[in-house]
């Protein structure tokens, strides 16, 4: 199957960056190179932004929520939302365009959550923020202007995982009620032995070996 003519475009970009090995790299050192190579882009009208600091099982957790710019009277539904970044780099900056047309096309707020990241916080750090956000999200919504029969989950990649894990605990402990989960290529599994992996291991940026690299350190 040929690549979409957009994704080849951006693996073109790419193919000048300097990709370190990941196991030779500290985290905290691969973070900053990561961000030097995001490109700059326009930022996406919207409606209001805020930034807060809520109360987690951590410490404090960040916070950006974002209102569409168009939307009918009344309380909005809320995707709450969980950057990708193999559970290690991201924030919520990498993904402030993708939160802006998710609120926008959805008109539904969105609530962007800067998870605890790995290897400095190790599996069950980010699933639990996540969950202590979107309880936040439920428990607060009559002051954020949020129906809270209307919340849904999402994220890409580690960030789809961690929408599966809050949708899963939101089960198991009796609570938020969740009307959704949007989950865009959410990494399901961590078995490094399917056919995808093993036909798509190189050449697409993202690498096997890199995988297992964020695997290893998240757990």
């Amino acid at each position: 199957m040929p690549l979409d003519p957009q994704v080849a475009r951006v693996l073109e970009a790419l193919s000048s960056a300097d990709v370190p090995d990941p196991w030779t790299i500290d985290p905290a050192v691969f973070r900053t190179q990561v961000r030097a190579m995001r490109l700059a882009a326009p930022g996406v009208p919207i409606g209001s932004v805020e930034d807060r600091k809520i109360p987690g099982p951590g410490g404090r957790i960040p916070l950006r929520i974002y209102a569409p710019l168009e939307c009918a009277p009344g309380p909005l539904p809320a995707l709450a939302f969980f950057h990708g970044g193999g559970f290690v780099i991201g924030d919520l900056d990498s993904h402030d365009g993708v939160c802006r047309e998710l609120a926008n096309a959805a008109r539904c707020a969105v609530v962007s959550v800067d998870y605890r990241l790995a290897p400095e916080a190790k599996f069950p750090a980010a699933g639990e923020d996540c969950y202590a956000a979107t309880c936040w999200l439920a428990e607060n919504s009559d002051e954020l202007g949020i129906d809270a029969s209307r919340i849904a989950v999402g994220g890409d990649s580690a960030g789809g995982n961690l929408a599966a894990v809050t949708a899963l605990l939101a089960r198991d402990r009796r609570g938020p009620r969740l009307v959704h989960q949007l989950l865009v290529y959410p990494v399901a599994n961590c078995a490094f032995d399917t056919a995808s992996y093993l036909e798509n291991a190189n050449g697409y940026y993202l690498t096997r070996e890199m995988m297992r690299w964020f695997w290893h350190q998240y757990l």
